[in-house]
């Protein structure tokens, strides 16, 4: 398994060159940044990448993507300290096959890396579970989009409403913005959710979305 080394911060980097190449794990190359990660990955032609999400420039993520759509057989794993939802949902959605977190000690992290050669998907522990979660509702969202039809529509109202929190604006602002209390702001939400059959605010974003309603 030939390996390329993705982070900002040089101590680190040489520190997990020298872990794996002390088990036997070829590492051919490292990149400070995203754009340096493309760079490498085109000459070198790694069969694993382990990428940092937080760098300058190009970060994870984004090195992620170009890589991905220009060498789609390269594998990436995401090596990182951040744990959130949004960083480990996108990281799968632009084409990661894993996520380990650099808390994990250190016999748990070579033994997750080395899963890949078996076509495993590394996760750090709990992640999994996470990912069937948020995915799985995305789906019954998306076929509630696709299969309920619109009986009753929104109002006016609510499509301000509707339009505002598909922004990531919170109740309080969006309240704000259209001179409403915070606990109207959620009654409206409410009443899409039952309006539309669905089950959380999540799955009305969606249906709004794949309905061109916002």
């Amino acid at each position: 398994m030939r390996v390329l080394l993705v982070d900002d911060h040089p101590l680190f980097l040489d520190g997990l060159k020298n872990l794996l190449a002390g088990r036997g794990v070829p590492v051919i190359g490292t990149a400070r940044d995203g754009g340096e990660a493309l760079e490498k990955a085109r000459s070198l032609r790694p069969e694993v990448v382990l990428m940092d999400i937080q760098m300058p420039g190009c970060d994870g993520l984004a090195a992620t993507r170009l890589i991905k759509a220009e060498m789609p057989e390269i594998k990436i794993v995401m090596l990182t300290m951040s744990s959130e939802d949004g960083d480990l949902f996108e990281a799968v959605r632009s084409g990661a096959c894993g996520y380990l977190l650099k808390t994990l000690d250190t016999e748990e992290f070579v033994a997750r890396l080395m899963a890949v050669e078996r076509g495993e998907i590394p996760l750090a522990p709990g992640l999994a579970a996470r990912l069937l979660q948020h995915f799985g509702q995305q789906a019954g969202a998306e076929r509630a989009a696709e299969d309920l039809p619109l009986r009753e529509p929104l109002t006016g109202r609510e499509l301000e409403v509707l339009a505002l929190v598909a922004q990531g604006l919170a109740y309080k602002e969006v309240g704000a913005r259209l001179h409403l209390s915070e606990r109207t702001v959620k009654y409206h939400m409410g009443e899409m959710v039952a309006r539309l059959q669905l089950e959380n605010r999540a799955q009305v974003l969606e249906y709004a979305r794949r309905a061109g309603l916002v």
